[in-house]
């Protein structure tokens, strides 16, 4: 190639370079063809054992990723054009040069997988499953031949109405740079990777996830999954909800079917880190059904049924209360069919202001009627 070509090609190797150091984390590998008359020589360059390397004609060697695309310069001077094709999560970009022009194009790095012919055509999905495939193989939800497994259709639905549910949010963060999201008790952490690949591969916005547990065995098995897929834009973090504190701003604080007073340290965690958002869906509500003493409803709750039943409602109004009390607008809701399960109560909230106190106020008089006291005041400081 020629030297005017070759200048040319630097300046896209430019734009190139400053994509990898803004988005490594979602870089995958880089192919690479040069071309001489009729033959083809073919390279990569890709991250064995934690080490970038350029492989080409038998040689492997370690470099930087600018150090590779300089390599690639001065060996496109001995060839009649080259092919690049820079792959990183849901995007390939691709440059091709010789000396009449030099190109760029993307593509999408999808692929592509047959959409199982049971699953409902009445909604648009977020999470396509003729897209998403290795995500909802690693997850359980796809065989390997690419169908949704018969018994795990409802929970891809499930799964997808919770993205419907927190889109609106996630687009209110257009102006973010990068888009972090907590996960505080994330066990298995299966929505917290669906939610990765939908920022990141559906609305093409850089994210960052943390992972916040106490049990060793679900955080190891979390980051087990994160390297299988190639998800190097989160950590998982062993340690107490009570008292963790993460170093960076949240934009949200998601924590689903966290045990009773899990659920609490959730809240508590996302009212310290003043967070932006949060979504929450409360599970096995213990806590205030022995607080609970007020004489004037006493005949109402005198059967244990209905005793339970007011306990979670009171449970997760006063929640609801606590996180307004903290400048929140907040809209409980029902985010799948009760036929599902009956552990279907969503609570979603975005920052406002700093404080309300009207419902401060309402959250105080509440806990004095009925002489409880949640958890999770306990640990807002």
């Amino acid at each position: 190639m020629k030297k005017q070509a070759l200048d040319k090609m630097k300046l896209f190797f430019m734009g190139m370079n400053s994509r990898y150091l803004e988005q490594k984390d979602f870089f995958i590998k880089a192919e690479f063809t040069f071309t001489s008359g009729t033959k083809q020589f073919k390279g990569e360059y890709v991250n064995i054992n934690d080490e970038l390397r350029y492989i080409f004609k038998g040689e492997s060697q370690s470099m930087s990723f600018q150090d590779m695309l300089n390599k690639l310069t001065s060996e496109a001077a001995l060839y009649d054009s080259l092919n690049f094709r820079y792959i990183q999560r849901g995007t390939i970009v691709v440059i091709e040069a010789n000396d009449k022009q030099v190109t760029t194009r993307n593509e999408d790095a999808s692929e592509e997988f047959d959409a199982d012919s049971q699953i409902s055509n009445s909604r648009e999905y977020y999470i396509k499953s003729s897209k998403s495939g290795p995500l909802l193989k690693e997850i359980g939800i796809m065989t390997k031949d690419g169908k949704i497994k018969n018994d795990m259709i409802r929970k891809y639905n499930q799964i997808d109405h919770f993205v419907e549910v927190v889109d609106p949010i996630l687009n209110s963060f257009s102006d973010r740079e990068t888009i972090t999201i907590m996960d505080s008790g994330c066990g298995k952490s299966y929505l917290t990777f669906v939610l990765n690949y939908y920022i990141k591969e559906v609305l093409k916005k850089n994210c960052y996830f943390i992972g916040v547990d106490y049990k060793e065995n679900v955080i190891k098995s979390s980051k087990e999954r994160a390297n299988r897929l190639g998800y190097k834009n989160m950590e998982f973090i062993q340690e107490d909800l009570r008292t963790y504190m993460p170093n960076r701003h949240i934009d949200m604080v998601i924590s689903l079917h966290a045990c009773d007073i899990a659920t609490d340290y959730a809240i508590a965690l996302a009212m310290r880190s003043k967070a932006e958002s949060l979504v929450i869906v409360p599970c096995c509500h213990k806590e205030l059904k022995d607080q609970i003493n007020s004489s004037p409803i006493d005949p109402l709750i005198k059967h244990g049924i209905f005793k339970s039943r007011f306990n979670d409602f009171l449970t997760d109004s006063l929640r609801a209360l606590f996180i307004e009390a903290h400048g929140y607008e907040v809209t409980p809701l029902e985010y799948v069919s009760p036929i599902d399960t009956p552990k279907n109560l969503m609570i979603r909230a975005i920052k406002k202001s700093n404080s309300n106190e009207k419902a401060r106020e309402e959250y105080n008089n509440i806990k004095k009627l009925f002489n409880v006291s949640p958890t999770m005041e306990k640990y807002v400081y």
